[in-house]
């Protein structure tokens, strides 16, 4: 799935991200379900739009990550994983990734010899992992303030 990851590279495109995602936030009516939007073609022709207001909130965030400099990939929560695009999701070495598989830590099944992954196994994975190293932050802020280390 890694064949569909976004990322900007001209400075101008990023820029116009940014300003394209500040403009749809300021214009979605989020009371209404659908939203209109009007879209140009090259002869100058405009089409009308109708989108689901969530899909043009999702676009919005696109829009912002985008503009922020950071690449971006869209997946269906159903989705099947295989072990290098869950190793890049979690941002860790392929693996490594085996190797919480082999201590059962993300749940996986086998097509053929390969291992396929749930998108919301590994997700439930990363936000775990991330509230335990949250949680672990925190106790650290907390002991070296009661020490007075100055953080």
């Amino acid at each position: 799935m890694s064949e569909g990851t976004l990322t900007l590279k001209a400075p101008e495109e990023v820029l116009l991200a940014k300003e394209s995602s500040r403009t749809l936030s300021s214009l979605i009516e989020s009371k209404e379900n659908i939203q209109i939007i009007y879209v140009e073609d090259d002869r100058g022709n405009r089409h009308q739009v109708n989108l689901p207001a969530s899909a043009l909130r999702l676009l919005t965030e696109i829009l912002a990550e985008l503009g922020s400099g950071n690449s971006v990939q869209v997946f269906p929560l159903h989705a099947i994983l295989t072990t290098q695009e869950a190793a890049n999701l979690l941002n860790v070495s392929r693996p490594f990734l085996v190797k919480l598989l082999k201590q059962g830590e993300i749940p996986y099944h086998k097509t053929g010899s390969h291992r396929r992954l749930a998108l919301t196994d590994v997700l439930a994975y990363k936000e775990n992992i991330d509230e335990k190293r949250s949680k672990t932050l925190d106790e650290l802020v907390a002991i070296s303030q009661e020490l007075g280390l100055g953080y």
